[in-house]
Protein backbone atom coordinates (compact mmCIF):
# COMPACT_ATOMS: atom_id res chain seq x y z
CA UNK A 1 0.00 0.00 0.00
CA UNK A 2 1.34 3.41 -0.98
CA UNK A 3 2.15 5.79 1.87
CA UNK A 4 2.46 9.56 1.81
CA UNK A 5 3.65 12.09 4.35
CA UNK A 6 1.40 15.01 5.21
CA UNK A 7 2.50 18.07 7.18
CA UNK A 8 -0.25 19.57 9.32
CA UNK A 9 -0.22 23.30 8.48
CA UNK A 10 -1.32 24.25 12.01
CA UNK A 11 1.18 22.22 14.01
CA UNK A 12 3.88 21.38 11.42
CA UNK A 13 3.55 17.78 12.61
CA UNK A 14 4.38 15.23 9.90
CA UNK A 15 1.88 12.38 9.66
CA UNK A 16 2.15 9.29 7.47
CA UNK A 17 -1.04 8.18 5.73
CA UNK A 18 -1.89 5.08 3.74
CA UNK A 19 -3.45 5.84 0.34
CA UNK A 20 -6.68 3.84 0.13
CA UNK A 21 -8.10 5.19 -3.15
CA UNK A 22 -7.53 7.99 -5.61
CA UNK A 23 -9.67 9.76 -8.17
CA UNK A 24 -9.65 12.78 -10.41
CA UNK A 25 -12.42 15.38 -10.57
CA UNK A 26 -12.35 18.47 -12.78
CA UNK A 27 -8.66 17.86 -13.52
CA UNK A 28 -7.69 17.74 -9.83
CA UNK A 29 -6.33 14.59 -8.19
CA UNK A 30 -7.80 13.57 -4.83
CA UNK A 31 -6.66 10.90 -2.40
CA UNK A 32 -8.64 9.00 0.19
CA UNK A 33 -6.12 8.30 2.94
CA UNK A 34 -6.28 6.61 6.32
CA UNK A 35 -4.12 6.20 9.37
CA UNK A 36 -3.33 2.71 8.08
CA UNK A 37 -4.96 0.85 10.97
CA UNK A 38 -5.73 -2.59 9.54
CA UNK A 39 -7.37 -3.89 12.72
CA UNK A 40 -10.87 -2.45 12.45
CA UNK A 41 -12.04 1.13 12.33
CA UNK A 42 -9.70 3.86 11.17
CA UNK A 43 -9.92 7.56 10.49
CA UNK A 44 -9.97 8.56 6.82
CA UNK A 45 -9.37 11.91 5.16
CA UNK A 46 -9.69 13.34 1.67
CA UNK A 47 -6.63 15.19 0.41
CA UNK A 48 -6.48 17.50 -2.60
CA UNK A 49 -3.32 17.58 -4.72
CA UNK A 50 -1.93 21.07 -5.27
CA UNK A 51 0.83 21.81 -7.77
CA UNK A 52 2.96 24.94 -7.48
CA UNK A 53 4.33 26.91 -10.41
CA UNK A 54 7.60 24.99 -9.93
CA UNK A 55 5.65 21.70 -10.40
CA UNK A 56 6.11 20.84 -6.71
CA UNK A 57 3.26 18.72 -5.39
CA UNK A 58 1.71 18.97 -1.95
CA UNK A 59 -1.62 18.00 -0.42
CA UNK A 60 -4.19 19.85 1.62
CA UNK A 61 -7.25 18.59 3.46
CA UNK A 62 -10.56 19.12 1.66
CA UNK A 63 -12.57 21.37 3.96
CA UNK A 64 -15.23 22.74 1.59
CA UNK A 65 -18.46 20.93 2.52
CA UNK A 66 -19.83 20.72 -1.04
CA UNK A 67 -16.54 19.48 -2.49
CA UNK A 68 -16.15 16.99 0.38
CA UNK A 69 -19.69 15.59 -0.04
CA UNK A 70 -19.20 15.05 -3.79
CA UNK A 71 -15.86 13.31 -3.25
CA UNK A 72 -17.18 11.19 -0.38
CA UNK A 73 -19.86 9.80 -2.71
CA UNK A 74 -17.26 8.98 -5.36
CA UNK A 75 -14.95 7.28 -2.86
CA UNK A 76 -17.88 5.34 -1.35
CA UNK A 77 -18.59 3.90 -4.81
CA UNK A 78 -14.90 3.04 -5.34
CA UNK A 79 -14.49 1.35 -1.95
CA UNK A 80 -14.48 -2.42 -1.81
CA UNK A 81 -17.40 -4.35 -0.36
CA UNK A 82 -15.72 -4.73 3.06
CA UNK A 83 -15.19 -0.99 3.46
CA UNK A 84 -17.94 1.24 4.76
CA UNK A 85 -17.45 5.01 4.61
CA UNK A 86 -19.35 7.12 7.10
CA UNK A 87 -19.43 10.84 6.37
Amino acid sequence: MEKIQFTDPDTNEVVEFAVEEQTQLNGIRYLLVSDGNENGDSEAYILKEIKTQDEEVFYEMVDDDTEFAALAKIFAELADEETQLLY
